[in-house]
């Protein structure tokens, strides 16, 4: 062969093999502790501290938008409510997925 066809070739594999390559996608997955002070028994000035504190989170401290937004736990010590939060995009829904899917059937 010669030295163009070769040149052609290695050129010609290349982008393939660069087409053929995989994407890599970001997932984003957090957890996040907040907590918020004990509203003394009302159901109403609960909530209205937890979505505050959740909308907070979301404009300040996540640089991605979320489709998921899960209370893990939720703990009173002292005076205050310990909130943890799990945060993910729509990769992140399907990586958790994929992960929990892999934990159930015993991998």
């Amino acid at each position: 062969m010669s030295r163009a066809v070769l040149k052609t070739l290695l050129a010609t594999l290349i982008v393939v093999s660069l087409a053929a390559w995989p994407t890599l996608v970001a997932a984003y997955v957090v957890q996040i502790t907040t907590s918020i002070p004990v509203a003394g028994g009302n159901d109403a000035k609960l909530k209205d501290a937890l979505r505050a504190a959740i909308d907070d989170i979301l404009e300040h401290a996540i640089a991605f938008e979320p489709t998921v937004v899960e209370v893990r736990d939720a703990r009173v010590v002292g005076d205050r409510v310990y909130i943890l939060l799990l945060i993910a995009d729509d990769d992140g829904e399907d990586t958790m997925k994929t992960l929990s899917d892999a934990t159930t059937n015993g991998l």
